[in-house]
């Protein structure tokens, strides 16, 4: 958005002002009146500061996009790893609950990262739902019916327990991975899976195919659905998404068994053709464990 400046008037400034309302802040006898004056201007000045930005007193895109974080909810929108992390009021409800609740994910700094990925899955596994990191509504509602336990709680006590990624950060960072999708599916699923492993560590050997500083040696991991595999030659690896366990051992003896000529690997994935950005996050997720289990 264009900066917002002291002394302005209209809508932009309204939305600014129901927001600063929202989180709290004191606008005064005026409230809502779309004037960028008075109490709105000093409301702003104390955000930044709160905030750590620079306090100019103008709504540029880092001040609007601390607004917007601080205006979610824990189970607005899902969260998940990724670059750039999530960040905002709901991940710090996250993180608080979780380590009150003894999920140490850190220090609670509204940074949805590694170390609460692996706090979430652990929760996850706990409560009997599917570990794959990804809060959505039934994490959220399970948490929720947590309240009475975490809520108030103070969560220094886990804070500083020992915290690391929920998959072998070192593996990742030996691996020489190429990974491709085979068709509009495959394709969503290898960018999410690349980018998953960037936000697990900031050092990588796994990159989206297509890339010009593949080395020579690297291993492609090619992703597709039904039928995609007949274009190439060999038989494709098909995957059980719903079976983890098998999926590394399958993964293993493709890794162990490739052709050093061809150091290729076919991933025939049975998911949806329609967008569904749980489905296409979790198979990434698990596909990347898988990963790093052949390979550790």
């Amino acid at each position: 958005m264009r900066p917002v400046r002291p002394g302005e008037r209209g809508p932009a400034v309204e939305d600014i002002q129901r927001r600063l309302l929202t989180l709290g802040y004191d606008l005064g006898r005026t409230g809502v009146d779309g004037v960028f004056l008075g109490a709105t201007a000093d409301a702003v000045l104390l955000f930044q500061q709160q905030h750590g930005l620079a306090k100019d007193g103008v709504v540029g895109d880092a001040s609007w996009s601390a607004l917007v974080d601080e205006g979610f909810q824990l189970g607005d929108r899902m969260l998940f790893l990724r670059l750039p992390h999530f960040h905002g009021r709901d991940v710090s409800a996250l993180q608080q609950a979780l380590n009150a609740l003894g999920f140490a994910c850190g220090a609670t700094d509204g940074i949805f990262g590694a170390f609460t990925e692996r706090a979430v899955r652990e929760f996850q596994r706990n409560a009997g739902l599917p570990s794959d990191g990804i809060v959505g509504s039934d994490t959220v509602r399970t948490i929720s019916n947590l309240r009475h336990v975490w809520e108030g709680k103070e969560s220094g006590a886990h804070t500083e327990a020992r915290t690391a990624p929920a998959r072998a950060a070192d593996v990742l960072e030996g691996l020489e991975l190429v990974v491709q999708g085979d068709d509009e599916v495959g394709r969503r699923i290898a960018e999410r899976l690349v980018n998953l492993a960037h936000a697990t560590s900031s050092s990588v050997g796994v990159m989206l195919g297509g890339g010009i500083d593949a080395s020579p040696t690297a291993t492609t991991l090619r992703i597709g659905t039904g039928g995609m595999a007949h274009a190439v030659s060999g038989q494709p690896t098909f995957v059980n998404l719903a079976d983890p366990d098998a999926l590394a051992q399958r993964l293993r003896t493709a890794f162990g068994s490739i052709e050093e000529s061809r150091r290729e690997i076919v991933i025939d994935v049975a998911v949806s053709d329609s967008v569904d950005e749980r489905e296409d996050q979790r198979a990434a997720v698990m596909l990347l464990d898988a990963v790093c289990a052949a390979f550790d």
